[in-house]
């Protein structure tokens, strides 16, 4: 079976410009979350947020463009420019029907769709934007990524919710097994801060109402998420493919795995045991014992609900060595990017491994007594890490897990 390494990354996130800065800020434990300044909040019952500092596309991208295109098909575009950069991948000198992208998200164009509704609704379809369409679809980011850089290979995206990234990834690495495709352009991109977005998850309860030192993830007083935004691309290559063209390895996907609850629309499993089946067969994929495990990027979303659910998960499949393992949520100070999470933090996990530092989980103050495991309180530890594995949990009962790993040729 082919391995599959990954030569090159990029990431816009509230806490970084670039995948290097954003890593800076995270091994620092700086938080991303602030004031909410995307739209008015003055009468609005939440007002924080985790944003993209200082987004403008324009510096990166061709000023029509940007005026056609979403927010997060926006970020996307900037991601997957960073990550063929740092892959050294010559476009010219490829295949281009070898060479394939599955950027997803949950949702797609958020700002769009606040954006068009009203205008439709109170002047009529003369008013809406020609683009409209295209600047919605989810798989917008995708399209727009082969049309840039002239991609023939396979394009499209998946939605499953706040798993759509660590999904999409796993169809890559299929595909790339597979003799499918040499190289896939792999992440996620999700702009959901908007009245609708924030404003949903407050109605169903999951958003935290506290105004600082929040999310606070596997703590005791955790109430909530926060909402975040952002993009992140990797570049998938088969390990033949990236010797033949000398490139750097900076890691390789090793596992996939996921799974479904079967449960509830937005409630995990009380006991973990579906998000443990995904574990187990991430592991499982990847060839490895539990006790190979050296550290885990948790979904850890900071609701009551979620963090003991996935802390079960953790104990079903790792036993006594769950107890071994340090475990961070980065959400902490990135904030919820929804359907881009898991592929920042698949980023997080190659950094992780390349520099022998685990990221904390900041905003941690009170322990649980379900929650009783090592989430690397507040600081970051220097951990030498061979094997990471990546946890991505979405409503609607998805459950999908990447193991990552140091490469060892």
């Amino acid at each position: 079976m082919n391995r599959i390494v990954v030569t090159g990354f990029g990431s816009l996130t509230p806490v970084g410009s670039t995948a290097e800065e954003s890593w800076k800020a995270i091994r620092e434990g700086v938080s991303g979350i602030g004031p909410i300044t995307l739209f008015d909040v003055s009468n609005f019952p939440i007002q924080i947020a985790a944003e993209v500092k200082n987004f403008s596309p324009e510096d990166k991208l061709d000023r029509k463009e940007v005026r056609r295109q979403d927010r997060f098909e926006l970020m996307a575009q900037i991601a997957a420019l960073e990550a063929l950069e740092h892959s050294g991948l010559n476009v010219e000198q490829e295949d281009p029907t070898r060479i394939g992208v599955v950027v997803s998200s949950g949702v797609g164009g958020m700002e769009t769709l606040m954006d068009q509704i009203p205008l439709v609704v109170e002047e009529g379809p003369r008013k809406l934007s020609p683009f409209a369409i295209p600047r919605i679809m989810s798989n917008g980011a995708s399209g727009l990524i082969s049309i840039a850089h002239g991609f023939r290979g396979p394009s499209f995206s998946v939605a499953s919710a706040c798993a759509s990234a660590s999904d999409g990834i796993g169809v890559c690495l299929q595909f790339l097994r597979s003799g499918l495709a040499d190289v896939m352009v792999a992440g996620g991109s999700e702009t959901g801060i908007s009245m609708f977005g924030v404003g949903s998850f407050y109605r169903i309860g999951a958003y935290t109402p506290r105004l600082d030192h929040t999310p606070s993830p596997f703590s005791g007083d955790r109430d909530g998420l926060v909402m975040g935004e952002g993009s992140a691309v990797l570049i998938l290559e088969t390990l033949d493919h990236a010797k033949a063209r000398g490139a750097q390895i900076l890691g390789e996907i090793a596992g996939y795995g996921a799974s479904a609850d079967a449960f509830h629309v937005t409630a995990p499993t009380e006991d973990g045991s579906g998000s443990a089946s995904a574990i187990d067969r991430a592991l499982n994929d990847a060839k490895l014992d539990p006790t190979d495990v050296d550290y885990i990027n948790a979904h850890g979303t900071g609701t009551p609900l979620n963090d003991s659910a996935e802390t079960m998960a953790i104990k079903q499949t790792f036993g006594d060595h769950a107890y071994n393992i340090p475990i961070s949520s980065t959400k902490s100070m990135t904030g919820h990017c929804m359907g881009a999470t898991a592929a920042l933090e698949a980023v997080f996990c190659l950094q992780a491994i390349r520099d022998g530092i685990v990221p904390p989980t900041i905003n941690y103050r009170e322990p649980d007594k379900v929650c009783d495991l090592d989430y690397v309180p507040n600081e970051a530890r220097s951990v030498k890490v061979r094997t990471a594995i990546s946890h991505a949990f979405g409503f609607g009962g998805h459950n999908s897990v990447l193991v990552i790993r140091k490469f060892e040729g």
